[in-house]
């Protein structure tokens, strides 16, 4: 008997012994494992990489959406460009431009935080602009360069198919190293108009309106295309290649901007779905809004100003895309994509040679999505500034909205004018008329994008453009 006892208890001991063993890593493992707040900044960390992400696949949409409307003597030129003005937006904003935009300075730009060489406890006090998200430092980093080389890619779409590519190397050093990173800093950086209250959630001021200013002062000076005007003035009609292409352009931005608005939220909150839905709705109606002006004033469908639809819509909610209701963005949406299609006409008509509609849907767009805030701004939405004058806010929100579309637009006009009229003065801006007519290809980059179906029929001495497929770009002199 007292031995079956003595059994039991050496039983109960093992048992006991044997859980307390197994229990041991558990009860290490949760009293060091991470705590809520770190793995909400992992969370937080691991979105804004997500929408970095997507935002730098934008220039893949570009991409498409240029070698679509150019000729196809000139499409490894466009794929080209976009390449190094990637690379050289990358350095140069890692190096001056993050900290120009986004470092503690003064109400004009940053004066600290080159190179990104800051220790991690001075982080919130060197880039005081970006004090209001805890994720990393780099995080902050690579998302905003993505943001800044949208801008550049912006400048180019005008400027296609005449333009030397040197031009591209300079004015991308300029502009992503001084110009755009300057009225970064007065929006988004603790500047000027960040004190009074702006509005521009995303961007529609500070990157879309600031390479479509840049894009129409070089454009001003770079003249049209040859062959776009005929001999009184009347412009002609010069289509890209491949519409297809375009379009796969117009939906990979139209993703991308998923990354785009949502992630400017720098934290994953359940705020970016309503943004990501805005955002949606706006490019949907800007679609609608563009062909229906198509239809009105041609009798047709148009493809491509269906794709500038979306485009210009999903410029306009950048700067709302926080602020607003689901129905706001079908109407700031809507009025893009007929916006657009009125300037598209316009500056085609004054001798603007815009092949990609880049001034109509960065440029009329990005003002319109920044006066939208102060017409249509929610007062529970206004997490900055005053609500919108439909809602009671009055006019003073829509005055600072202008203000900050004048002196943004106004100065990024102004200086990227003198870099072009520089550099015109001194290297010269565009191609010769015979490298035009052969294409940019060839002589700028000594191949073809599609060399089974573009040759430059050299030996015969004409230099011209020559077709082995009949009747493939029309419009290609």
């Amino acid at each position: 008997m007292k031995r079956r006892k003595l059994l039991r208890r050496l039983a109960l001991l093992s048992t006991t012994g044997l859980l307390l063993v197994l229990a041991l890593p558990g009860l290490a493992f949760a009293q060091d494992g991470p705590s809520t707040a770190d793995l909400s900044l992992a969370m937080d960390t691991m979105w804004v990489i997500i929408a970095a992400c997507l935002v730098l696949f934008m220039q893949a949409g570009f991409a498409m959406l240029e070698v679509g409307f150019s000729r196809m003597k000139n499409v490894g030129s466009v794929v080209a460009k976009i390449l190094v003005n990637l690379a050289i937006a990358a350095l140069l904003f890692w190096a001056v431009g993050f900290a120009l935009a986004f470092g503690t300075g003064n109400a004009i730009i940053g004066t600290q935080g080159w190179f990104l060489a800051v220790s991690p406890g001075q982080v919130n006090d060197v880039y005081a602009g970006l004090s209001w998200t805890q994720v990393p430092l780099s995080a902050k980093f690579l998302f905003q360069v993505a943001f800044c080389a949208v801008s550049l890619a912006i400048v180019w779409g005008t400027m296609l198919e005449r333009t030397k590519f040197a031009v591209y190397v300079v004015f991308a050093v300029v502009f992503a190293g001084l110009i755009y990173p300057m009225v970064g800093h007065w929006i988004w950086g603790g500047g000027w108009l960040t004190e009074l209250g702006m509005q521009d959630f995303a961007g529609s001021t500070v990157v879309h309106l600031s390479g479509a200013m840049a894009a129409l002062a070089g454009t001003l000076l770079l003249g049209p295309r040859l062959g776009k005007y005929d001999d009184d003035g009347r412009p002609v009609n010069i289509p890209g290649h491949n519409m297809p292409l375009a379009v796969l352009g117009v939906l990979i931005l139209w993703i991308g901007w998923w990354g785009f608005n949502p992630g400017s939220t720098m934290a994953a909150v359940p705020d970016i779905a309503d943004i990501a839905l805005t955002t949606n709705l706006a490019a949907a109606a800007g679609v609608l809004g563009a062909m229906g002006m198509s239809y009105m004033y041609r009798r047709n469908v148009d493809v491509g100003m269906g794709g500038n639809g979306a485009i210009a819509a999903l410029v306009a909610i950048t700067a709302p895309s926080a602020f607003v209701a689901p129905w706001a963005s079908i109407v700031i949406g809507f009025v893009a994509g007929v916006i657009m299609y009125a300037t598209l006409v316009y500056v085609d008509k004054i001798g603007v040679d815009d092949p990609l509609g880049a001034i109509a849907a960065h440029g009329m767009g990005g003002i319109w999505g920044t006066l939208s805030c102060g017409l249509f701004t929610t007062p529970a939405l206004a997490a900055v500034g005053e609500p919108g004058l439909f809602y009671g806010g009055g006019f003073y929100q829509l005055g600072i909205q202008a203000l900050g579309i004048v002196a943004a637009g106004g100065f990024v006009f102004t200086a990227s004018l003198a870099v072009f009229a520089t550099l015109k003065a001194t290297i010269g801006i565009r191609v010769k008329p015979e490298q035009e007519l052969d294409g940019l290809d060839i002589h700028e980059h000594g191949v073809f994008g599609y060399p089974d179906l573009v040759a430059t029929d050299h030996q015969n001495g004409n230099g011209q453009i020559s077709d082995s497929l009949e009747g493939v770009t029309e419009g290609t002199t």
